[in-house]
């Protein structure tokens, strides 16, 4: 009677390990595994899901509660129309209902063997206990007033001491590392190596973290983790570490998971690096400073263009003020002109008036004139007085003697009458010379 991997032993016979059946090859074992777990009733399963992990061509998840865990797995053309048909897409931490059933892959030579649920349909339930418990603690945490504390810190702008709090063998360490070295920053480094994923990570994160504080210089500290599953990054939602970061005095900045993931190491620390807020004000600054640039441009374009023309329009400026000029010294000169030609031509006149009221000056007034005065000379001439019966008496020299004691004076005397003169002596007895 042959015997099937899977079956059972014959009811009531003692197989002792001698009888054992088999062996059978590997494969041919993990073939009817398969076959046998694929044969099983298919289900419903209710849980939380975690640890989402997409690939090329499946999905791969975890379902968790209180009492356990299962991994998931669902093609990925499968779990596209999955999130079509729900309307949205289950988050970490989400509780979800799962039907499907188990299936397991036998593995080979060269691969590893692995069990999973192979999920057919999803529909979402509702937020899961962890993320309701997270939320509960982040809204204590808020009306305790202890998401502030550390955003009120100054941080230096340079700090020359950084400590850093990361797995010893993790990535984080590295891109640390090359992230100064690509800011040039030469300062000093102080290592705090701790667990950061599994129950014990949170107690010594706050083990390193006061050692941290207790060095002197430190001037700001940063925790770092790569990306990881929301159950992998729990131990930065531990309320101990929260409570402990926002009570320190030193400033804390978390760069923990990927620009999706979310702690409350992040609402707590001074500087908790949100990728997604940061590459959406990263592409707003970069719109504005385009923006600003366009502006610029434009500006400084219409300036120039502005620039470009003033040359022309100042020279047509010139152009026209120098035409009008012209004009107005051309309309100068022939006013000038007509002027000066009327002057001329008025004082021509005038002359020629002048020169006419000589002409009939000299040729009627002046006869007359002359005519009169010769008669007025006439009248006072000295010979017609003599002509009428007087005498000059003059002296021997020929000057007139207008009295009798100068006559006597001169005793030689010239009678001058009319028609002739004569010689004449003053005798003292007054006789005839």
């Amino acid at each position: 009677m042959s015997t099937s991997p899977l079956s059972p032993p014959p009811a009531g016979e003692g197989i002792p390990e001698s009888a054992l059946a088999g062996p059978f090859p590997v494969g041919e074992y993990a073939a009817a595994l398969r076959e046998k777990l694929r044969s099983m009733t298919r289900v419903q399963l209710v849980g939380e899901l975690v640890n989402l992990r997409p690939s090329r061509a499946r999905v791969y998840f975890e379902l968790r509660d209180a009492t356990g865990a299962i991994p998931c797995a669902a093609w990925l053309r499968d779990w596209e129309t999955m999130l079509a048909r729900s309307g949205a897409a289950p988050a970490e931490g989400m509780q979800i209902v799962v039907a499907g059933g188990c299936d397991y892959y036998p593995g080979s030579a060269t691969s590893s063997p692995g069990f999973s649920f192979t999920v057919t349909d999803m529909r979402i339930a509702g937020e899961g206990d962890l993320l309701a418990r997270i939320e509960r603690l982040r809204k204590q945490l808020d009306a305790e007033g202890l998401l502030e504390p550390q955003k009120r810190l100054r941080r230096p702008l340079l700090p020359r001491t950084i400590g850093v709090i990361t797995g010893e063998g993790g990535k984080a360490r590295d891109d640390i590392l090359a992230a100064l070295a690509r800011r040039g920053w030469a300062g000093r480094l102080v290592w705090g190596f701790a667990p950061v994923q599994d129950r014990h990570a949170a107690p010594a994160i706050v083990r390193a973290l006061s050692d941290l504080v207790a060095v002197g210089g430190v001037e700001v500290v940063v925790v770092a983790r790569g990306g990881g599953s929301l159950a992998d990054l729990l131990c930065f939602c531990d309320e101990t570490l929260c409570r402990t970061v926002a009570l320190l005095g030193v400033p804390v900045i978390a760069s923990v998971g990927h620009h999706t993931d979310r702690t409350l190491l992040d609402d707590v620390a001074a500087v908790g690096v949100d990728c997604a807020r940061a590459r959406t004000e990263q592409w707003t600054a970069a719109a504005r400073l385009r923006e600003h640039g366009r502006q610029a441009i434009l500006s400084r374009a219409r300036l120039l263009a502005t620039l470009s023309r003033a040359p022309a329009e100042h020279v047509e400026r010139q152009r026209t003020r120098l035409h009008q000029q012209l004009r107005e010294i051309r309309a100068a000169g022939r006013r000038r002109m007509d002027t000066e030609r009327r002057l001329t031509r008025e004082h021509a006149q005038a002359l020629k008036r002048r020169l006419d009221a000589s002409q009939l000056d000299c040729r009627t007034r002046r006869p007359r004139e002359l005519e009169r005065l010769a008669l007025a000379l006439a009248g006072h001439d000295p010979q017609r007085t003599l002509e009428r019966g007087y005498v000059l008496v003059q002296s021997a020299a020929g000057d007139p003697l207008v009295t009798a004691a100068s006559a006597r004076k001169a005793h030689e005397v010239r009678l001058r009458f009319a028609e002739d003169t004569l010689a004449a002596k003053i005798l003292d007895s007054g006789g005839e010379a």
